[in-house]
């Protein structure tokens, strides 16, 4: 398939929706990922799975968190020891270690 096929076939018209085809369109999103919605043949919105959003907010998260750690890493400043750290907050290895498991997403 070529480049102009497979980018025809993510667009979906704002006028489907009003001609009930609604059902189609979100199961078309959910088997072949990201449609754009066009209004008056401009790009209105973009939609995608529940999966694929969350997908996509991870990755601009641990993105953004690459670039800070390399714009810390490149100021100059060193990086503080953990033990230090520890220390500062007035943490022990005992704290940690009698602290319940959370799950961090």
């Amino acid at each position: 398939m070529d480049a102009v096929t497979v980018a025809m076939k993510s667009y979906v018209s704002i006028s489907d929706f009003n001609k009930g085809l609604a059902g189609n369109i979100f199961e078309s999103v959910r088997k072949t990922g990201p449609k754009i919605v066009l209004k008056h043949n401009e790009p209105e919105c973009v939609l995608m799975s529940p999966e694929d959003y969350e997908t996509l907010i991870d990755r601009i998260e641990d993105a953004e968190d690459y670039a800070l750690a390399v714009k810390r890493l490149s100021s100059g400043s060193k990086p503080i020891p953990w033990e230090q750290v520890m220390k500062d907050l007035g943490i022990t290895e005992e704290d940690i270690e009698a602290a319940e498991d959370d799950e961090i997403e």
